[in-house]
């Protein structure tokens, strides 16, 4: 579905002074804005230049062991990347083992919180924990207090994005070759420029506008200058299902690397099939050709200003011109980055 540039819910009219233009845009957007129609049409318009949104996560139930060491006789001591995610009385599991552990004591040794952890427990056989593996909470402890965590309230301001025209009313009077009007052509002109603009800006962002590109950092997956492969998609995939929520369903690229991705795709090469779901594949010219971006596009949204979504304005015309704005403002709202992610410094050529 084309994207308009306006809210599914808007609260507000456009004044009388001003022409929607959501109809033009309609038409003109399948060809420009390949990113900004999969995504669609927001469910809401924002109130501000600076909008907020809060972000929650669920509690951590696995992290990553760094180092093993004795502590006493009986239990062994587990240090974790992460060690806060834990509590006394927790039941863990390395993964790809069948013994039990749990912890009976979260001790400070050189400066650092280190698990110390009853081995073989319920009957269990103690296995080799080796540095790296994965550890997973299977059975909180019961104790008499709460865990969570704190909501983290995220931000962005908007961008406006603005396009005079300016008609003579000569042109305006006259036959012209192929129109109808010179005007309603020089008005889809410039939404064609403006809508461009608003896609390369949500996906590079602004001196005002942060866009995906910049908000992805916890998903970055440095290709070290090797070529695009299934096997390094599939991997991004794997980081993404392992580490968030995320459900990834759009691959968005630049030319190149679109062609590179040819070379596995079946014979629909707008749909990738991975293990992880399917994902469709759109191209943009404004992704940078080392990079590839995937992204959950449930948690991405392009929000207008209220009433201040794509509009025509008319300005004061002199006696030998007819003059006009278009013009519209619009923010990026990400929600939980750790749902997306980019592989960067891609073979380029």
């Amino acid at each position: 579905m084309a994207f308009t540039g306006k809210a599914a819910y808007q609260s507000y009219r456009l004044s009388e002074s001003v022409e929607d233009v959501s109809g033009l845009i309609g038409i003109i957007s399948p060809y420009e804005t390949p990113l900004l129609d999969a995504l669609g049409d927001p469910l809401q318009n924002t109130n501000s230049t600076y909008h907020e949104w809060l972000e929650d996560v669920l509690l951590p139930s696995k992290d990553r062991v760094i180092s093993v060491a004795t502590v006493g006789q009986q239990n062994i001591g587990i240090k974790v990347e992460h060690p806060d995610y834990f509590r006394v009385g927790d039941h863990l599991q390395v993964e790809g083992s069948d013994e039990l552990m749990l912890i009976t004591a979260i001790s400070t040794i050189d400066n650092k919180d280190v698990l110390v952890v009853e081995r073989g427990y319920a009957g269990t056989k103690p296995e080799q924990i080796e540095l790296g593996q994965t550890i997973n909470i299977i059975g909180n402890a019961a104790k008499p207090y709460a865990r969570f965590i704190q909501r983290n309230r995220c931000g962005n301001n908007t961008h406006k994005f603005t396009a005079t025209v300016e008609v003579n009313r000569a042109d305006l009077e006259a036959s012209q070759l192929g129109l109808a009007d010179e005007l309603d052509y020089q008005k889809q002109e410039r939404l064609r420029e403006l809508l461009r603009d608003l896609e390369n800006t949500v996906i590079n962002g602004s001196s005002r506008l942060k866009g995906i590109a910049q908000w992805i950092i916890s998903n970055l997956i440095d290709a070290k200058g090797k070529p695009l492969t299934e096997s390094l998609i599939n991997s991004a995939l794997k980081q993404i299902w392992e580490s968030s929520n995320g459900n990834i369903n759009l691959i968005v690229v630049g030319g190149y690397q679109k062609r590179q991705m040819n070379t596995f795709l079946g014979e629909n090469n707008a749909i990738y099939e991975s293990d992880f779901g399917i994902c469709r594949v759109i191209v943009s010219r404004w992704v940078r050709d080392g990079e590839v971006l995937l992204l959950d596009s449930s948690k991405i949204s392009i929000l207008p200003l209220a009433g201040h979504s794509f509009h025509y304005r008319p300005l004061a015309s002199s006696s030998e011109n007819e003059q006009g704005e278009l013009t519209g403002e619009y923010t990026l709202e990400l929600k939980n980055e750790q749902s997306h992610c980019k592989i960067v410094n891609l073979t380029k050529s």
